[in-house]
């Protein structure tokens, strides 16, 4: 036998691991294989020193093609070595019955190239030549076309074997040249330090995709993130927003208090970052944007002092700054969705929404409303109720309290919050905030359940209204401050209240004189109780059935839906002033 297996390869490989190694690739894969384990480039090394071991040329390309699926998803479908007459070819030991078509091997003229095998998605001649032309051939087909690893690795087998075959032609004549022979060596040394290298690089960049792969699938985080990127290359990392403020830090020397910039200073580092295509060095720190499809995030930086940064810090912050875009865009899009559930929340809490659902609706986006509330009605004149604005008001309003629930009513910014604004703290911080003082607040007295937020809306409205139309316009009131004004408008005399309530109580005053009915008593006393049908029965001594009727009469006889809100409320209104001011008078 002319290859020598028993020959040691290097002082930490045994015999029985060159045996193993080899046999362990030869005939394995096939097209309806297992999938492959990652690819081994370190098997080249053991391999080439089997291929130098060889006399035989056809042991030679047996071995060569016995290794071509430990390189990835291959397979080694023939092998050819060149003879006087043409190609011979060499099938190995355990191989299927062959595919490939001699006569198109022919055809290729020394060429490499495809010869066309049925069934394979790619497949691929490769020309084993040395100094004196064309030695033989290597087929090689896959499910699909090699990567450029892929491609790097069988290019590299192509040579060894190429290597291998050129020396063993020279034995048999006897003919060895001592410069081709340093020529083959030097190439086969070349080789090796180039998959060196590569075995490197491919350790280093798994360690990056296995450490940013471990921190996505434990749910991420921006602290996990900077965490990660520091103990990949050992310089303090940082997050930023677009503004300069820091979000997360890991690594020593963080400093304390974090260093503002100029606004100015901070756009013009951002345009000269946005301008390279990857990470840039800006003064002692290497920094990449967070910025999918143009909408800056976040800055990722790396503090890099004694500039000890190489190719493998670059690749690292690179896939770092990808990790940290999912992560911002997976955040960004939590909140959009919360806001708009928060904002969907207090709209129908305005308009009256079922109380069993309103909790749950609640706590799916983190607020109690089985707390006390407020409402709180905000108007700026000259702002318009934009996002700008309602993230002002959120923002003067904020407290150690929950955060509020907040939406927009036309031109008005709405909040429902535990915590009762102090007096006029929150018109003196929004006025500091839109840099004017000209805006009022209305607020309503406590609210203990959803069902009372239309009625505090109204209330805070009414308080809001008061101070618009009184002598100072700027402010905040309160609705329980209001005194007679929560029934009463500034400026009222008893003519204009007699009209209001001619207005909407008329016809039934009219219907009582003229029927010795007490409409206009039943539906006061309907409001006082609150539309309690049981109460209003109660305090009219009446049964309830004869309420309900009472309240259809009513209904019939002003025309009046009561189940509009301006309705409902302007009769209220007048059966109040009705009672109070004018005596219950007909």
């Amino acid at each position: 036998m002319a290859c020598h297996p028993s020959q040691r390869l290097s002082p930490h490989v045994s015999d029985q691991e060159v045996t193993r190694r080899t046999s362990d690739t030869a005939g394995t894969e096939r097209h309806d294989a297992r999938p492959h384990a990652a690819p081994d480039p370190h098997g080249l090394l053991v391999l080439s020193h089997l291929l130098f071991a060889c006399a035989e040329q056809s042991e030679i390309l047996r071995l060569a093609m016995r290794h071509v699926s430990a390189l990835g998803p291959y397979h080694a479908e023939a092998g050819y070595l060149a003879t006087g007459e043409g190609l011979s070819r060499i099938t190995g030991r355990d191989t299927e019955a062959p595919t490939v078509d001699d006569a198109r091997m022919k055809e290729l003229g020394e060429a490499d190239g495809c010869v066309r095998l049925p069934g394979r998605s790619w497949d691929w001649a490769f020309g084993l030549r040395g100094a004196d032309g064309l030695l033989g051939y290597i087929v090689v087909s896959s499910h699909a076309g090699p990567d450029e690893q892929g491609h790097f690795l069988l290019s590299t087998l192509v040579g060894l074997t190429s290597a291998a075959l050129s020396l063993a032609a020279t034995r048999p004549a006897h003919h060895e040249d001592a410069g081709e022979l340093s020529r083959l060596r030097t190439e086969r040394d070349t080789a090796l330090r180039q998959l060196d290298t590569m075995r490197s690089e491919l350790h280093l960049q798994n360690t990056v995709h296995e450490t940013l792969a471990r921190v996505a699938a434990r749910g991420g985080g921006e602290d996990a993130i900077t965490q990660a990127l520091y103990e990949l290359t050992g310089l303090s990392a940082s997050i930023e927003d677009r503004f300069g403020n820091l979000r997360s830090w890991a690594g020593p020397d963080r400093p304390d208090p974090y260093p503002v910039r100029s606004s100015i200073h901070q756009e013009e580092m951002l345009r000269q970052v946005a301008r390279e295509a990857g990470p840039v060095k800006v003064k002692d720190r290497l920094i990449a944007l967070a910025r999918p499809r143009g909408d800056l995030l976040g800055v990722l930086a790396l503090e890099d002092p004694e500039a000890t940064a190489n190719e493998h810090t670059m690749f690292a912050l690179d896939h770092a700054q990808r990790s940290l875009v999912q992560e911002l865009i997976h955040m960004r899009e939590l909140t959009e969705v919360e806001l708009r559930l928060r904002r969907q929340l207090i709209d129908d809490l305005l308009e009256g929404a079922d109380e069993t659902s309103a909790y749950a609706r609640a706590e799916a986006v983190g607020h109690d409303l089985r707390r006390s509330h407020y409402v709180v009605v905000v108007h700026w004149p000259g702002n318009a109720a934009d996002d700008s604005f309602t993230r002002a008001v959120e923002q003067a309003t904020s407290t150690t309290a929950t955060r509020p629930l907040i939406t927009r009513r036309g031109d008005r910014v709405v909040l429902l919050t535990e915590a009762r604004p102090n007096d006029d703290s929150v018109h003196a911080a929004l006025s500091h905030e839109l840099g004017t003082p000209d805006g009022a607040i209305g607020v309503s007295t406590r609210c203990d359940s959803p069902g009372g937020v239309p009625r505090c809306y109204r209330e805070a409205l009414r308080a809001l209204e008061v101070r618009q139309n009184s002598r100072q316009r700027n402010g905040t009131t309160f609705f329980d401050n209001l005194g007679l004004y929560r029934i009463l408008g500034p400026g009222n005399d008893l003519r204009e209240l007699e009209g209001f309530v001619r207005e909407w109580l008329g016809q039934l005053i009219d219907y009582d004189a003229g029927h010795d009915t007490e409409l206009v008593e039943t539906l006061t006393r309907y409001f006082d109780c609150g539309g309690n049908y049981d109460d209003a029965a109660a305090a009219l001594t009446i049964h309830r059935s004869t309420l309900r009727y009472r309240l259809q009469r009513i209904r019939e006889i002003s025309d009046r839906n009561m189940a509009d809100v301006d309705t409902r409320l302007s009769l209220q209104v007048a059966t109040r002033l009705w009672k109070i001011i004018l005596g219950g008078q007909r």
